[in-house]
């Protein structure tokens, strides 16, 4: 018997995406309350041999997520400057608020914590162990400070309802409720397989790596990050994906808790509404024996 798939997607502004075995559907909740939406067929890339095979998938499925990711967000950006303008905004206008994300994230979370080590804890100790373990402490303590600060802004928590929203419909789906409303909101905002988890569980995996990488100079040191992030999303991908199909083993529950429990940061109950969209994206790629 074929194993189930694992349906799943991401917030975006004022909406959701979610992501089928075949397609991908976005649905935005616009100003006036219409709810728009796009469904895009998945490349060939993300449903080929290679996104089965262990490890490589996981390489896939980073690629696969930071693609879909910026497409989804700018689908989601353009139906709110269009609203706002009366007009489709330039690609450009999209494209700098995403480009600027990226560069800020690897500054933040790569650059910051490998300067401050080999600025101020490296001549503390002559260990790389210690040095490259405080690296990663500081990079998780950086990350939760950064996810902290993010749930004050006000339009931060709305996309953070929608991911609420998200894990409420595939936790529904995933135990045959109906899907609507008044059945959905009765589940859970936290999920297994959210990619906030996934976040936390790549940068644990990469203190155990990188602790036996010594003290090179600081260039080196931010080349092999860079080099081994891959790898480690991989590492990470699998990690998930095992827990996925286990999650009433006791020991994958006490190693999943901690993930769960990040969760709480990166979302927020959603209304009825917000709900209502999650609902029509996951609608959208659902297997038609399966709705």
């Amino acid at each position: 018997m074929p194993k189930r798939f694992h349906y799943g997607g991401q917030a975006v502004l004022e909406g959701v995406m979610m992501r089928g075995p075949k397609q991908v559907k976005i649905a935005v909740r616009r100003p006036d309350g219409e709810i728009v939406t796009k469904t895009e067929p998945l490349s060939q890339i993300y449903t080929g041999r290679l996104r089965k095979v262990p490890f490589i998938r996981g390489f896939f499925a980073l690629i696969e997520t930071m693609v879909l990711g910026i497409k989804s967000l700018m689908f989601s950006a353009n139906v709110a400057v269009e609203a706002e303008l009366d007009e489709k905004p330039k690609p450009v206008v999209i494209w700098i608020p995403v480009v600027l994300g990226i560069v800020f994230g690897v500054a933040l979370f790569v650059v910051l914590p490998m300067v401050i080590t080999h600025y101020g804890i490296d001549r503390l100790t002559d260990s790389s162990i210690v040095s490259n373990a405080a690296d990663g402490v500081l990079r998780v303590l950086i990350f939760l400070a950064y996810l902290g600060l993010m749930s004050l802004l006000p339009d931060i928590r709305r996309v953070f309802a929608y991911h609420g929203a998200e894990h409420k419909t595939v936790n529904a789906y995933e135990a045959g409720a109906p899907l609507n409303v008044e059945s959905v909101q009765q589940f859970s905002t936290a999920h297994t397989r959210c990619g906030t988890g996934f976040l936390l569980i790549v940068m644990v995996i990469a203190i155990c790596v990188f602790v036996f990488t010594g003290q090179p100079a600081i260039y080196w040191r931010l080349l092999s990050r860079l080099i081994l992030l891959p790898v480690i999303a991989a590492i990470g991908y699998e990690l998930i994906h095992f827990a996925a199909d286990r999650t009433e083993n006791i020991v994958i529950k006490a190693i999943m808790r901690p993930s769960l429990a990040l969760q709480s940061l990166t979302t927020r109950q959603p209304d009825s509404q917000q709900v209502e969209v999650a609902i029509e994206a996951l609608q959208g790629v659902l297997e038609p024996e399966e709705k």
